[in-house]
């Protein structure tokens, strides 16, 4: 089956109809490319796309792409028909043709710009945003209004743009993008994400310093006809990019600086007092003016909470045009991960509903999008497109106890308890929501999954009467106790097909040492069981008496066929892409069912 926008029939004018309407109309040309120097004197290098070339006479609104992963390449003379901009390629397609001037920066310490980076998404960058703003609505081809969009720490820019308050900014598109980047991407549970940092770090080296053997490695950068960052048109010689390359040699370390980053808005003494704070984009969000459109963007298969992040900048801004859309994809719609999809490259055209949203609230064009429903997600197995009015769009729920022999009841039962031997060897594989977050071509998903359930701790229901739907965040509430201080707990929710088969649907986990839920703070409204993971609310585990664990699990639309089981998961590692929790081995943790600390699983369910 297919994700177009055709199935469910949840949009009164679809965003692939709308499109339709808004045909290319200018030719792209090659970009002007200029160095913009901001207050402390670093040159920031800026390609300018302008439609048909025309900077005589005629005004644009304006597109900004800040990026740290080169504006564009350097090509060898003699190839042909090679795409320099393989990262940003997609927003000037996408915009240039339709009317909208489209600037794309490198930010600074990467590809051209001046300058270092002192930590991931510096709050530097925020404020080169807003002197990147002045400078382009000074320009004769500017009509005054700016926009900003993009995928991943792209999107993470566009809310940076918006959190300046900038006049000018009118409309902001972040697409799977965090919110909070300790919750939503390094640490979620407050477990780091180990695969994540070594990954990227290689990314970066290869980028930053130019290093085109490490660029091989990744399928966005291979190919041999690169040849590094492209010059601005005044650096004829490359000289002064071979300057700025240097300067990048200067650049933080990302292993280094995740791991420093242990407990959530600590100040680090190693890097200028920054923190996780610094790097967030919700951390500023009081700056964003409310009459700022803001469109969020993320799917079932985003990372390690970018779908979090998502929802809850829709929850937490508010603003009086804000939408929210929710797929079965991947980080950045590479691929529609959905067990039942046709192919898996996406039909749904992302780029086509957010043409709407800047024509509607950048370019001033009434294109019905006002009349639809501000959310709209996919329920995968049923594979449609729903439509509501706010997240999450019901609030039924079904409990399921931990029982006896295995299985999750809906009746809590007599007190027990259950114990698990922890493997440290644990893993997910490779097919996992994790391992597009780390840069890596992945183009599978869990299909690998069944089995892996084996050497895990695992509960399940009895086959469903009828097909029921879960939209939301899943939460688990398990007594635990153990020999060990501090340890990891990961939960998984799989579909149990009739055959047999386990398809997996979505996981959650959390570290014992932040297990103390706390009211959201008001930056970072969301759904979930919110914990601060601050060292001042951190506890460590008393040893072999139970405590209560309760966490939110990875939001999700699912439906589940009826004569399908449901089954929850629980290991204490895994141990492909999270941390090892050090402590005691063999770690052993005993779960209590039934009676007054009744352990369970709440499912945001509707039967159907």
């Amino acid at each position: 089956m297919a994700d177009n926008d055709l199935r469910g029939n949840s949009w009164i004018v679809p965003p692939s109809r709308y499109i339709q309407g808004r045909p290319a109309a200018y030719l792209i040309q090659r970009p002007r490319s200029v160095y913009l120097t901001m207050r402390d004197g670093c040159n920031i290098a800026a390609d300018i796309y302008l439609p048909g070339g025309d900077d005589k006479g005629t005004h644009w609104p304006t597109i900004l792409i800040q990026t740290p992963y080169y504006r564009r390449f350097a090509v060898d003379p003699a190839a042909k028909d090679v795409e320099p901009s393989p990262n940003v390629a997609k927003y000037r397609d996408a915009f240039v043709p339709r009317g909208y001037a489209v600037v794309i920066v490198d930010v600074r310490g990467t590809g051209a710009s001046f300058g270092t980076r002192d930590s991931f998404r510096s709050p530097r960058e925020r404020d080169d945003a807003h002197e990147i703003a002045d400078w382009i609505i000074a320009q004769p081809w500017s009509n005054g209004a700016l926009g900003a969009t993009g995928i991943s720490y792209l999107g993470a820019a566009s809310d940076f743009l918006a959190s300046t308050s900038h006049r000018a900014v009118k409309a902001i598109a972040p697409l799977f993008a965090v919110w909070d980047t300790y919750l939503d991407n390094y640490y979620p549970g407050g477990i780091l994400l180990t695969s994540l940092a070594d990954v990227y770090e290689r990314l970066m080296l290869g980028l930053d310093q130019d290093q085109r053997d490490i660029l091989k490695q990744f399928s966005y950068y291979s190919d041999p006809n690169f040849r590094g960052p492209q010059p601005v048109d005044d650096d004829a010689d490359g000289s002064e990019c071979k300057a700025a390359v240097a300067e990048h040699a200067g650049n933080f370390r990302m292993p280094d600086f995740m791991r420093a980053l242990a407990f959530r808005n600590e100040p680090l003494l190693d890097y200028q007092g920054l923190s996780s704070s610094s790097i967030s984009p919700s951390s500023y969000s009081a700056g964003t003016r409310d009459d700022v459109a803001v469109y969020s963007v993320s799917g079932w298969m985003d990372g390690a909470g970018y779908a979090n992040g998502a929802i809850s900048r829709f929850l937490t801004l508010p603003n009086r045009n804000k939408y929210l859309l929710l797929g079965p994809w991947d980080h950045g719609a590479r691929i529609n991960s959905s067990r039942w999809r046709a192919g898996e490259t996406p039909e749904f055209d992302i780029f086509a509903e957010i043409v709407r949203f800047f024509d509607e609230h950048l370019m001033g064009i009434d294109t019905g999008l006002r009349n639809e429903k501000p959310v709209h997600y996919f329920t995968v197995h049923e594979e449609r497109w729903r439509a509501a009015d706010t997240w999450p769009p019901f609030r039924s729920s079904t409990r399921f106890f931990l029982s006896e022999g295995g299985e999750l009841s809906e009746a809590a039962g007599p007190s027990a308890a259950d114990g698990y031997d922890v493997d440290f060897e644990i893993g997910t594989g490779n097919f996992t929501r994790y391992e597009r977050i780390a840069a890596i071509d992945s183009r599978e998903y869990y299909t690998d999954w069944n089995g892996r359930d084996r050497a895990m701790l695992n509960y399940t229901s009895p086959p469903l009467a009828l097909n029921a739907e879960i939209t939301g965040n899943c939460t688990a509430s398990l007594w635990v106790s153990s020999n060990a201080t501090d340890f990891a707990l990961h939960v998984y929710i799989s579909e149990i097909f009739p055959d047999g088969q386990a398809h997996y649907v979505t996981e959650g986990l959390l570290r014992a040492l932040h297990r103390r839920p706390s009211d959201p703070p008001a930056n970072y409204q969301t759904p979930c069981v919110f914990r601060s993971c601050a060292r001042a609310d951190a506890q460590s585990m008393p040893v072999d008496r139970p405590e209560l664990l309760r966490f939110s699990l990875l939001p999700v639309s699912w439906t589940f066929l009826a004569g399908s089981r449901i089954r929850l998961s629980i290991s204490g590692a895994d141990a492909d892409h999270c941390e090892r929790i050090l402590g005691e081995d063999p770690l052993r943790l005993r779960f209590l069912r039934g009676g007054a600390d009744a352990s369970f699983v709440e499912l945001p369910l509707r039967f159907l």
